[in-house]
């Protein structure tokens, strides 16, 4: 009679144990293993506390190097961590560290996971750009001509050297039959504009100004455009951006005086939404990358973006889409958005 189930290979081998039967066995070997809870609370000490701070990020001080605003800067990275975590768990065999590791994973798609997903949507009537073009750019004529096939409606660019915005007015003149310069900044528009001005943010130079776009007959639209202050990390000083946060403060007075209700934020601020540093404008205003973007649209440094300081934000006006423009002669990524005034 033939045998229903061979243990036996004919070669003298058993045969492989089936994967589920081998799942159950390591299964059943780990709920025996008494240091399962014992070991990995380092690993599930870390998980804990990049949990804290990306719940509870505003409550880190900023009295010492401005830490609060430097580790909000680079939150979203925090999430790196999980999966390296992650492996020292297996490694580990530590049901402890596993579970704190999944809390932390859990936090971080609810933080941030709302902005992985492509929140974009097909309506809008008015496309806007910004974008840093580099003091240093070596191609400023091949800046301007790749941001004026972006498809923006109104340019709004920083950075912008005395010596070079002759290159900019003729590069973009086919394209934009309007513009404003105010200092460093300025203001290209397929729309008329009106009552340009610089707009003062503490620097005793102008690094930011406000205009009126036209975009129909009677309907206007305050365009503010802004380059804040360079922040750095220093060893000796840590996250310098005393400067930066008192001309953000200028910058959120001066938005909050503007009487048109329909107003657009377009620049270089030097800080994400995150930073609590900013407060005095995103408390005012809507960023289009976090309403209606496509992941997180980093924008600089433009080699390997890792932090999104180019913003667009509005008031009284409804994101529809927002993304980041093909790479130019500048460190930063021109950023745009589409939406409806």
């Amino acid at each position: 009679m033939a045998q229903a189930y061979m243990t036996e290979s004919g070669n003298g081998g058993s045969e492989p144990e089936p994967s589920a039967s081998r799942f159950r066995r390591r299964l059943a070997e780990l709920r025996r293993d008494p240091g399962i809870w014992r070991r990995g609370w380092v690993l599930a000490l870390i998980a804990v506390l990049l949990s804290l701070v990306m719940v509870f990020h505003a409550q880190l001080p900023n009295d010492v190097g401005n830490l609060g605003s430097l580790t909000e800067t680079f939150l979203p990275w925090l999430g790196l961590a999980v999966p390296l975590l992650l492996v020292g768990a297996v490694l580990r065999k530590s049901a402890t560290a596993l579970i704190a590791i999944l809390l932390t994973a859990a936090v971080w798609v609810n933080v941030f996971g709302g902005l992985v997903t492509d929140k974009s949507g097909p309506g809008g009537n008015l496309v806007v750009a910004t974008h840093n073009v580099d003091a240093d750019n070596p191609d400023p004529r091949g800046t301007a001509e790749s941001i004026a096939k972006s498809g923006a409606d109104v340019l709004a660019l920083t950075e912008l050297k005395g010596s070079v915005v002759p290159v900019y007015e003729e590069s973009l003149a086919s394209t934009y039959k309007y513009h404003s310069v105010e200092g460093t900044v300025g203001v290209w528009s397929k729309y008329p504009l009106s009552a340009s001005r610089p707009v003062d943010i503490k620097l005793g130079w102008t690094r930011a100004m406000r205009v009126t776009v036209e975009t129909a007959p009677g309907n206007q639209v305050a365009v503010f455009v802004a380059h804040l202050p360079s922040v750095r990390v220093k060893l000796n000083a840590g996250f310098t951006a005393n400067q930066r946060d008192n001309s953000a403060d200028a910058l959120g007075a001066a938005l909050a005086a503007e009487p048109l209700k329909k107003a657009i934020l377009l620049g270089d601020l030097n800080g994400t939404m995150n930073d609590r540093a900013l407060s005095e404008v995103t408390s005012q205003m809507r960023s289009t990358q976090g309403a209606a973007g496509d992941g997180f649209g980093f924008s600089w440094p433009a080699q390997f973006p890792m932090a999104r300081i180019d913003q667009i934000m509005v008031r009284g006006i409804e994101p529809e889409a927002s993304w980041t423009l093909p790479r130019t002669g500048s460190d930063h990524l021109p950023v745009a958005a589409r939406v409806t005034v």
